[in-house]
């Protein structure tokens, strides 16, 4: 499948529709700083918003009260252990806009596929064996794109976060892309760039060759 210029693409963001979710397809995408966008009733929509979250890892903000929740933590926190129990509370979980929202089961299928293949990472919480936190994304040359995370207990995303982000900072990372700002991304110290600086940014990440998850 091939995309059009991401530099040229509309305010919307919409930068195509169509296609499908196989693999190449989304590590193409994820490659040229685009992403799937699933909505009910239509064909598959591909985005490169005008302007773009990240998290800038010497910007990070970590709250006192998430500090200390932190140090008290008996959370157990790991990599990669649960990646299809992150994805699939991931969609189960109630937001303003629906429990599911975008995650449907094709993309669980298509994102569990990526993760086999070693492009789809997910960070998760544990409290006496069971998962209560976690988040997954997509790494793709050295940049990591945070998707989507849920929580059963306080601070458990959060803290799960924070040990994806220790995690990659020790590989050599200096940033994630988040994608869409919220709350909680922004109380964490996240920023919006403008496209073109966006993609400005990932092309001089991809040429660092960072290998994340090995």
């Amino acid at each position: 499948m091939e995309f059009p210029n991401p530099r040229e693409t509309p305010d919307d963001g919409l930068v195509g529709i169509g296609g499908n979710l196989q693999w190449h397809n989304l590590v193409t995408a994820y490659r040229l700083g685009i992403f799937p966008w699933p909505m009910d009733g239509y064909p598959l929509p591909w985005f490169c918003p005008r302007e773009r979250a990240v998290l800038r890892f010497d910007e990070l903000h970590v709250a006192r009260s998430l500090s200390r929740a932190a140090r008290r933590s008996t959370f157990e926190l790991t990599i990669d252990r649960d990646f299809d129990g992150v994805i699939r509370s991931c969609a189960a979980a109630k937001r303003p806009e629906g429990p599911g929202t975008w995650i449907t089961a094709e993309m669980r299928k298509a994102y569990n596929d990526l993760h086999k293949r070693g492009y789809a990472h997910s960070a998760e919480t544990w409290r006496e064996g069971r998962l209560v936190g976690g988040l997954y994304g997509v790494a793709v040359d050295g940049v990591y794109s945070g998707e989507s995370m849920f929580h059963h207990v306080s601070n458990a995303s959060k803290l799960a976060l924070l040990h994806l982000i220790e995690h990659l900072r020790s590989r050599g990372a200096e940033w994630i892309d988040v994608q869409m700002m919220t709350p909680h991304i922004r109380a964490l110290g996240g920023s919006l760039m403008p496209r073109d600086a966006y993609l400005d940014l990932l092309a001089a990440t991809q040429k660092r060759n960072l290998q994340l998850f090995v």
